[in-house]
């Protein structure tokens, strides 16, 4: 693989290739295609989100942990078109790659064989880069290395390109909408999984280091304050709880419950943009992390599903947090959890790294499999956070108890939130 500086070349060898922006926030990816004069020919020639078709480009959406994918094939590009220019923006609440890090473009073939790579070192207030361009030298194509900020905004960089970007571009009849992550069936693969998680006899694994230029925006939160005491649960009168309140896993008649479900839920926040409104897929993961005597004992998430002992089921992944009602559904079957076993944690991550301030109405529930929603949490405001305790449920004296906590935590997947949850065991 080429390492590329700024400003320096390679030539392209295959005809297919795949370029990503790896940066460390919420990032779209475009390209432009550029006839001689450095101009597009028609708005058509601006590949993004809600146009990801143009000829012989293709701009793909985040899946499978990936962010946004430009794939140019080569030998259908126009023979009018010159350069490919590749452009970057932060879509991350006002930062700038100064504030999220430095962002490192790739160009692969189609087998995803790395040919060339560019880390860009001396970005600093910019919110819109262009990391790369492919352009057309004596018959043949190379890659050259940009890295150049543009300090007009989108709106300035798409009119010195010949788009007016106060007029919506029509896409042509042919162009299909962006294309959505779906969620993915229990059968079919997920993203690379966290190291194996640890079994009762076992020390939990320290997380996996944080990409580099990763920072925490904000220090967690404390733990919150200790519950006062829970309150029975009424069939047909589901508790809205507030932060910290607990209520005991016990119903009319101090009948004990047996099955419950922890239903979880998001939305992301429609953005608007020079081009029309659009939702960003944020892709939540649920998980149960089982604790015994200080210790982590099993996990159930989106790559183990079910727990050794079956008393614990993660329902399945969902990636993007379309729909109404719950995204996420864990069931747990309290009459056999393992009597070593006190707490039970229900924390959510973010397996692309956005954090809490890119999604709303995001909520926990309770629901009984005879009563329905017994108790529900709901977040209020965004937090700087990619992971978040929910509600954990615990032994008593007297029972189960079930205490909404709503902390954030910097967690991108299950395995870096171990190391995070003792401080709440005890409250």
């Amino acid at each position: 693989m080429i390492q590329l500086t700024k400003g320096t070349n390679a030539p392209l060898d295959a005809t297919q290739v795949t370029v990503t922006v790896d940066i460390n926030a919420t990032a779209d990816l475009s390209a432009l295609l550029l006839a001689a004069g450095g101009k597009v020919r028609t708005e058509d020639d601006f590949v993004f989100y809600n146009a990801p078709h143009g000829p012989g480009v293709q701009c793909r959406p985040p899946a499978g942990g990936a962010g946004w994918q430009v794939t140019v094939d080569l030998a259908a590009v126009p023979a009018d078109v010159e350069i490919v220019r590749l452009v970057t923006s932060l879509d991350d609440g006002g930062r700038t790659f100064g504030q999220v890090g430095q962002p490192v473009a790739r160009v692969a073939d189609a087998s995803g064989t790395p040919l060339v790579e560019f880390a860009m070192t001396d970005l600093s207030s910019e919110i819109i880069v262009m990391p790369l361009e492919i352009y057309r030298r004596q018959g043949a194509w190379k890659v050259r290395a940009v890295g150049q900020g543009y300090a007009g905004g989108l709106a300035a960089l798409l009119k010195d390109h010949g788009i007016d970007a106060t007029d919506e571009p029509t896409p042509g009849a042919s162009t299909p909408p962006p294309p959505r992550p779906s969620a993915a069936p229990t059968s079919t693969p997920v993203p690379p999984p966290p190291p194996a998680y640890p079994t009762p006899s076992s020390t939990p694994a320290p997380p996996p280091p944080p990409p580099p230029g990763y920072q925490a925006s904000t220090p967690a939160p404390p733990p919150p304050a200790p519950s006062t005491g829970g309150v029975n649960l009424t069939k047909g009168r589901p508790v809205n709880l507030t932060k910290g309140q607990s209520v005991n896993l016990v119903k009319d008649g101090n009948q004990k419950l047996t099955m419950v479900r922890m239903g979880l839920g998001w939305d992301a926040i429609k953005k608007g943009g020079f081009f029309g409104s659009r939702e960003v897929d944020v892709d939540l993961d649920a998980s149960a992390v089982l604790f015994a005597g200080g210790q982590v004992a099993d996990l159930a998430f989106y790559n183990n599903l079910t727990t050794k002992d079956g008393s614990i089921q993660h329902m399945g992944d969902n990636r993007t947090g379309e729909g109404d009602g719950d995204d996420e559904v864990v069931a747990v079957d309290l009459t056999r959890v393992p009597v070593h076993v006190d707490t039970v944690f229900f924390i959510v991550t973010s397996y692309q790294g956005q954090t809490f301030e890119q999604i709303q109405n995001a909520f926990c529930r309770l629901i009984d499999h005879q009563d329905g929603e017994l108790a529900r949490y709901t977040l209020t405001g965004g937090m700087p956070f990619t992971g978040m305790v929910m509600a954990k449920i615990s032994r008593t004296p007297s029972g189960w108890q079930f205490t909404a906590i709503g902390d954030g935590i910097n967690a991108k997947t299950p395995l870096d939130a171990l190391p995070q949850l003792d401080r709440y065991l005890s409250k």
